[in-house]
């Protein structure tokens, strides 16, 4: 049974996230119709959703300008998987600790913006991830992190004692770029998994 993933393409890591998707897809046996996102009317037929990266507050002006921010916010109350990664954490969160940002309120969560700080400053790593057997490879550019998290949200991993990924739900997110890497099983466990357990019930 094919199922459609739709990534958020306003901005961001667009074609690297397409295809991890479809490399997550073939090892998780799946058959997936993957589809670029730039406008409204696209998400309601999606099964799951990737939000990317790139700069939180352009993300989030241009989600509400083309009306894409309540479509989100309605596939995630339906309990439909979601993984968002780096500015895409920030803009899922219920606090961006910025005016500037309209956040979607995904995540029970607050997050600082660059808080490993400038591009320079930008890291790789290896991370242990609830979830997965082995660490996984994190890369992070400009990276924010979780400074606070509700009480139903799961911290997947940590990096120097801060949370760099979390669950809220069917909503997994990432402070770290996990499309940047060969390594699918980012995007395996946060909407493939997902999405068999929901096949299975």
């Amino acid at each position: 049974m094919s199922v459609r993933i739709g990534v958020i393409a306003v901005q961001g890591n667009v074609s690297e996230h397409v295809e991890a998707i479809e490399r997550a897809a073939t090892a998780a046996g799946r058959e997936v119709d993957v589809v670029e996102i730039r406008e409204a009317g696209l998400v309601p037929d999606c099964d799951a959703l990737a939000l990317p990266g790139g700069e939180s507050t352009t993300i989030a002006s241009l989600l509400e300008l083309e009306g894409i921010d309540e479509e989100i916010r309605a596939h995630a109350e339906a309990d439909r998987p979601i993984l968002a990664t780096c500015a895409g954490l920030i803009v899922a969160a219920s606090d961006a600790r910025d005016d500037r940002v309209e956040t979607l309120d995904l995540i029970d969560a607050s997050v600082d913006r660059n808080a490993f700080g400038r591009q320079v400053d930008s890291f790789e790593t290896s991370l242990d991830v609830d979830g997965l057997d082995d660490p996984f490879h994190a890369v992070f550019i400009r990276a924010p992190v979780v400074s606070e998290v509700g009480p139903d949200v799961d911290v997947l991993a940590t990096w120097d004692g801060r949370p760099v990924a979390v669950r809220d739900g069917s909503v997994v997110a990432t402070a770290f770029h996990p499309e940047l890497t060969a390594d699918d099983r980012i995007h395996r466990l946060a909407l493939f998994d997902r999405l068999r357990t929901e096949t299975e019930a």
